[in-house]
């Protein structure tokens, strides 16, 4: 026997030696990758359906499929496992001895998965989160409860800070954040669109040159927070586009102390809008100018591929998938129109 090939004729002492690891095995004919139990299901499919099309309508898989991992079970041993017409096919004698053992298999790989996906609903462990110290304060604990009530034997190890995170660096499960992933080792879900406005004080605004247009920002002192990948700004409405270049005078990883550079009358600053909606509303801060947008990223959550098939990872992105849209509640109640990804 060649080195890496092993015949179809060992499936059987495999199965009855080795069927307590409840597991698929990978062989090689001539070189090629045959998973085990798919082809042993198209055997077995084959076998109780009378013919090639059936049993490929039944997997979901095309004819050609079928015919093809049925050939490699028979090519090593050198037997048929089916006697073959143009319409039909019926087990040889061979063929006989072998279904029943598959047929026990098959059924045995099925009742694993069946107790694997039981086993993931019952998730349990740490879920360590790094999020955006806003969006951590005001949004998350309500998440988090709402998580925990389905899968209590879940804990949460959550770090709430405004600078970037590196999870794989850091060893966090999910990040929380405003930027696109830094590397291909990471995937992102988009979850808002994180509008931003530019505010200040109206005492701020009645004491200082008006601000008419973007252009007139670059006579005021700005604060920003410190982590934005840019210092030219895009502002448009409907009827003009405006790119102005704005060097902050005060920067913060914190877009909270930035908040309160803006409520201080400290300047003009550039603020989300989960962030500055209750002061927007209660009037103790502005919009300047009034009509004119910024261009929208996305708050995301980022996770390394490598964490992609955790059942407590996946569990709890879908359900901040399903508790945020894309116009979230304080864009909502800022009366702003949403703004809809590009399908």
């Amino acid at each position: 026997m060649a080195p890496g090939v092993v015949f179809f004729s060992y499936l059987s002492l495999a199965q009855r030696q080795s069927l307590d690891r409840q597991t698929a095995r990978t062989i090689k004919v001539r070189g090629v990758g045959m998973d085990i139990y798919l082809s042993i299901e198209a055997f077995v499919r084959a076998a109780e359906a009378g013919n090639f099309s059936n049993a490929a309508k039944q997997i979901g898989a095309a004819k050609s499929v079928i015919t093809t991992r049925v050939q490699q079970l028979e090519e090593h041993p050198g037997v048929s496992l089916f006697h073959r017409s143009s319409r039909a096919v019926k087990l040889s004698e061979v063929g006989i001895s072998y279904y029943s053992d598959c047929h026990s298999l098959i059924d045995q790989m099925q009742a694993l998965s069946q107790r694997s996906r039981d086993t993931s609903t019952a998730v349990s462990g740490v879920l360590r989160i790094a999020a955006l110290n806003g969006f951590a304060l005001q949004h998350l604990p309500g998440v988090i409860e709402t998580f925990r009530k389905s899968h209590p034997s879940v804990d949460f190890d959550v770090f709430a800070n405004d600078q970037v995170v590196d999870p794989v660096q850091e060893g966090y499960d999910i990040v929380l954040q405003i930027f696109p992933p830094a590397s291909e080792s990471l995937i992102e879900r988009k979850l808002f669109l994180m509008r931003g406005v530019f505010v200040a004080t109206p005492e701020y605004l009645s004491n200082h040159p008006p601000v008419l247009s973007p252009d007139d920002q670059c006579q005021h002192d700005f604060a920003c927070y410190r982590y934005y990948p840019w210092r030219r700004w895009s502002l448009n409405n409907d009827s003009q586009h405006n790119e102005v270049t704005l060097a902050p005078a005060l920067r913060s990883n914190s877009v909270h102390l930035v908040q309160e550079f803006a409520r201080w009358g400290m300047g003009i600053a550039y603020l989300p809008t989960m962030v500055a909606c209750d002061d927007l509303l209660n009037g103790r801060l502005v919009r300047v100018p009034p009509d004119f947008e910024t261009d929208t990223p996305y708050f995301s959550a980022v996770y390394p591929t490598s964490h992609r098939g955790t059942a407590k990872v996946k569990l709890f992105l879908d359900l901040l998938s399903s508790t945020f849209s894309m116009e979230p509640e304080w864009d909502r109640r800022l009366g702003l129109a949403p703004e809809r990804e590009e399908q």
